[in-house]
């Protein structure tokens, strides 16, 4: 039997990477004359970087730069030569998981250091860079990005602005002399949220990276503020283009700061690794990630993938640290598994690789259920 692995990362735990090792141990153990594929996947979050540059055959590229609270950090992207493409995973150096839990707020927190590894590949002759930007710990709307690209931001009495909070009293933007940092710029994005309101950056995302309740309004006018100057000084920026508040509004940064486009991440690994293909040539799928929820039965990440093997005509196995609705789950996968099902949480986010190794195996032992092939 062919079976193509193909998890998401498990959130904290594991990488995309690692999952799909765990999961092939297990079902190996229990069916070692099945032919496995692995293919991590990513929705443009975590792991983007790593999983991109495995499917171009990119190299890593050294960086000294800062992460978001500005201190000193070594960090890397990647290069591929041939089509001078550079891959920028913002994770790696402005992420949520770089910084001490609860140290720094928010509004102390930007993107500068981003633009070091954009002006470090512009400088080596990128043509094209993909950057996935998910797992930030900014809500700065790519501020700091700018500020290091040569955008200033001046006050009323025309002094420059250095903390995006600030930007509530923005006047005037002046931008970089000269063409495009990089001719050509992808973003991958894993939500499709507009800048600001109900579903914006700040009220969606922002509490997840320490932004309180009295904090949102502050943040929403520092950054309507933005968008507002932007629009009627340089006619730049849609608030409401879908994906522009990802990652504390990098998306709306990156689109107008560096001409950026914006494509759903998952949308750019399955075409690149020829997923649909890859399906299509499987007896079964095996997918996963950190929870199976409401996101992922929308359609989103691991969701998508039970949705195209459903449409090949190939059944899909979905596991999870935890399912949230098995019934409903079962609208989408052949079955499903969670690391809950054997153990309590504590050892399921302590030995998360162990237990889906586990997990894999007891479904392997069940196989083939009802379609499978032999």
């Amino acid at each position: 039997m062919n079976v193509l692995i193909c998890p998401d990362k498990f959130k904290g735990t594991l990488t995309a990477e690692e999952a799909a090792a765990a999961i092939a141990r297990g079902w190996k153990q229990a069916r070692p004359k099945d032919r496995l594929t692995l293919l991590p996947v990513s929705d443009g979050g975590d792991g983007f970087g790593a999983i991109m540059a495995r499917l171009l055959g990119a190299r890593p590229q050294k960086l000294r730069t800062v992460n978001a609270a500005h201190e000193p950090t070594d960090s890397f992207w990647w290069w591929e030569p041939k089509s001078k493409t550079a891959i920028i995973e913002s994770a790696r150096i402005n992420g949520l998981a770089m910084l001490p839990k609860g140290r720094f707020h928010p509004f102390d927190l930007n993107t500068f250091g981003l633009g070091a590894a954009l002006l470090s590949a512009a400088k080596k002759g990128a043509k094209k860079a993909l950057i996935g930007i998910g797992g930030s710990a900014t809500n700065d709307a790519g501020f700091g990005l700018a500020r290091a690209l040569g955008w200033k931001f001046l006050d009323r009495s025309g002094s420059e602005i250095i903390e995006w909070l600030k930007l509530a009293g923005l006047a005037t933007v002046t931008r970089p002399k000269g063409r495009a940092v990089i001719p050509s710029i992808i973003v991958a994005v894993d939500v499709q949220n507009p800048l600001l309101g109900a579903r914006g950056c700040s009220r969606v995302y922002g509490p997840q990276k320490g932004l309180q309740p009295e904090d949102m309004k502050p943040a929403e006018t520092a950054l309507r503020r933005l968008a507002r100057v932007l629009r009627e000084q340089h006619g730049l920026g849609d608030v409401d283009e879908p994906g522009v508040g990802a990652a504390g509004g990098l998306g709306f940064g990156l689109r107008v700061f560096a001409g950026a486009r914006l494509k759903p991440g998952f949308d750019l690994v399955a075409n690149q690794a020829g997923l649909k293909q890859l399906i299509r040539s499987a007896d079964l799928v095996i997918t996963g990630e950190g929870a199976l929820d409401r996101q992922t039965l929308m359609g989103k990440g691991v969701g998508e993938i039970a949705v195209l093997s459903r449409k090949a005509g190939v059944p899909c196995v979905g596991l999870a640290g935890f399912v949230e609705n098995p019934r409903q789950a079962a609208r989408l996968f052949e079955t499903t598994g969670a690391l809950l099902d054997l153990t309590d949480s504590e050892s399921a986010m302590s030995q998360t690789a162990r237990w889906l190794e586990r997990l894999a195996g007891k479904v392997a032992e069940g196989c083939p259920p009802r379609n499978y092939a032999a």
